[in-house]
């Protein structure tokens, strides 16, 4: 009778414990920094008119440096803000940073969303690192004519707590010049698995950052970026501009949760590399479209796998749309890179400084038998 009581005892505390955080494990991180979008403000003590005064004057932030707390509009000297997400913003000037200690969980990837525009110059470069990783992305190009664009960078955590620094490591002849960080968010990214019947991971690209929920043009993904530690998992941004994330929320994507956008024509080009068997024949299925953006004009996205190429024409009327393609290619080696980039520029129909392009989604690869 007493080891009946005891093993009840287990199984009623076991259930009150399910859904529980193990204290050895963080909760799955997916939202917004504390503060990351700044609308919790300094104290007005700490403002020197919009100069933040104090290294941690800023609330959950850490700071060095020349950094402005702005609010979004017109602002003295000709200059507007456009800070989509809210109403206030971080301006980073001479060689300033933010930082903000994270916990995570040891080995797991994460991936920052943010959004980042330019001020001033037009060479400005935002610097976005955690301890022994980092990367410097290039903000010279505007990509959304209104400003607002966003960005998303992938780390590996190495110990239980990160601290995430973006810098500022330019220096202009106006000393407040720099970028403009309108919302900070981080995303632990699962594990990466096989969809069944293809050889292809994340082929549907619904595994990715953190999309802002109330507005979003989406997510530029920066050029160079490797498969195993991507915000993108998989997938490999081997061009010279970035690709743009996007989701079903605020664009049309022709199936799933999510797609990618080829916003760059040839300078925007994504790939993968699968596990094939030298010799063998193989199915390369795809399908792109429009995101319903009023992107227009003649599309064409060129796919490469092993020797065999294709070119797949796409019409685009900007109000969303796709059409699916596919060829058969046979694999040189253990190792198969497929790879697609957009053959031109495109912009929107009646706003020439907005790039867009064609939508790439549901990428399979399966043997032919």
């Amino acid at each position: 009778m007493a080891l009946f009581l005891s093993l009840c005892l287990v199984f009623f505390f076991s259930l009150c414990n399910i859904g529980s955080a193990s204290p050895a494990t963080t909760l799955h991180l997916d939202g917004l920094l504390p503060n990351g979008d700044f609308e919790e403000s300094p104290a007005k003590a700490n403002l020197k008119k919009t100069v933040i005064v104090g290294k941690y004057s800023l609330p959950k932030w850490e700071i060095n440096g020349l950094v402005e707390y702005v609010s979004g509009g017109p602002q003295p000297g000709g200059f507007f803000f456009a800070i989509p997400r809210g109403v206030h913003a971080a301006r980073l000037g001479n060689e300033a940073s933010i930082s903000q200690n994270v916990t995570v969980n040891v080995g797991s990837i994460y991936s920052l969303t943010f959004g980042a525009t330019r001020t001033c110059a037009q060479d400005e470069v935002l610097m976005v690192s955690v301890p022994g990783q980092s990367a410097e992305l290039s903000i010279q190009t505007i990509y959304d004519s209104q400003g607002g664009d966003t960005y998303a960078w992938a780390f590996k955590a190495t110990s239980k707590v990160v601290k995430v620094t973006f810098h500022n490591p330019g220096v202009q002849e106006d000393p407040s010049c720099g970028p403009l960080l309108d919302a900070i968010a981080i995303k632990e990214l699962p594990p990466l698995m096989y969809t069944k019947g293809s050889l292809v991971k994340n082929g549907g690209f619904e595994i990715g950052p953190h999309v802002f929920k109330n507005f979003s043009t989406g997510i530029l993904l920066p050029p160079k970026q490797l498969d195993q530690i991507s915000p993108l998992p998989g997938w490999i941004i081997e061009s010279l501009k970035p690709v743009k994330f996007i989701d079903k929320k605020h664009f049309f994507v022709p199936s799933g949760l999510a797609a990618v956008e080829l916003v760059a024509g040839r300078e925007s080009a994504i790939a993968q590399i699968i596990r094939t068997f030298p010799d063998k024949f193989y199915n390369l299925t795809f399908t792109i479209g429009d995101a319903k953006n009023a992107c227009h004009g003649s599309m064409m996205v060129e796919a490469f796998a092993a020797k065999q190429t294709l070119k797949v024409p796409y019409v685009s009327r900007g109000k969303g749309g796709f059409v699916s393609a596919s060829f058969k290619f046979q694999a040189i080696s253990a190792r198969t890179r497929i790879t697609f980039f957009s053959a031109y520029y495109h912009t929107r129909l009646h706003d020439y400084g907005h790039m867009c392009g064609p939508v790439l989604d549901n990428v399979r690869v399966f043997p032919v038998y």
